[in-house]
């Protein structure tokens, strides 16, 4: 269910800001950056400024790998907006086929050990996490990751499990690949905050 404010904005204000944006950019607003807006007196500054720390912030993963992370997060909540989001952002620091052998199936994509022992970690926290144990940390450091990796790709998957069934509950509409790929320049720009 999409609320109305959250389409057009919900203060006039937003409504000029998303019209602008839309405007300038050549593509209509994505819907994540509506909620946005809508959110800010909820959780918008509160999770803008997580997202800004865990997707952009220091860390031993690239924003490539990390985007790549949001990309397969989504991808084990069935979220189409946030797979196709994130891996526009990916592809514009990685190669496009390795993305796509990622999301296809990281376990035999041409990826480091250390990101696929993370991908690894990072499914069981998704998809099983009553499963996961101080055995899935341990298998994850002895495959190369310092603390500091896992706790910052923990970070990400934890935000995008909640972003992702946001995306879904209020059904974000699905650019094209183009509009997502506009929209990917931008944040890599602008950022999260």
């Amino acid at each position: 269910m999409r609320l109305p404010e959250v389409e057009r904005g919900d203060t006039v204000g937003h409504r000029l800001l998303i019209r602008m944006i839309s405007l300038f950019a050549g593509y209509r607003l994505p819907d994540a950056a509506r909620v946005a807006f809508y959110d800010q007196k909820f959780v918008g500054r509160a999770l803008g400024a997580w997202t800004q720390r865990a997707m952009r912030g220091p860390s031993g993963w690239s924003v490539s790998e990390r985007e790549l992370m949001a990309a397969m997060v989504a991808s084990w909540n069935t979220c189409p907006f946030c797979v196709g989001a994130h891996r526009a952002i990916a592809v514009k620091g990685m190669d496009d086929a390795v993305v796509t052998a990622v999301l296809a199936d990281y376990r035999t994509a041409p990826i480091s050990g250390r990101l696929r022992a993370a991908l690894v970690f990072l499914e069981t926290m998704t998809a099983h996490p009553d499963d996961l144990s101080a055995l899935d940390a341990r298998a994850a450091l002895g495959a190369g990751l310092t603390r500091q990796d896992l706790e910052d790709a923990a970070a990400v998957a934890a935000l995008f499990n909640i972003i992702a069934r946001n995306a879904n509950a209020l059904d974000f509409e699905i650019p094209s690949s183009q509009d997502f790929a506009k929209a990917a320049g931008m944040l890599l720009k602008r950022g999260y905050a």
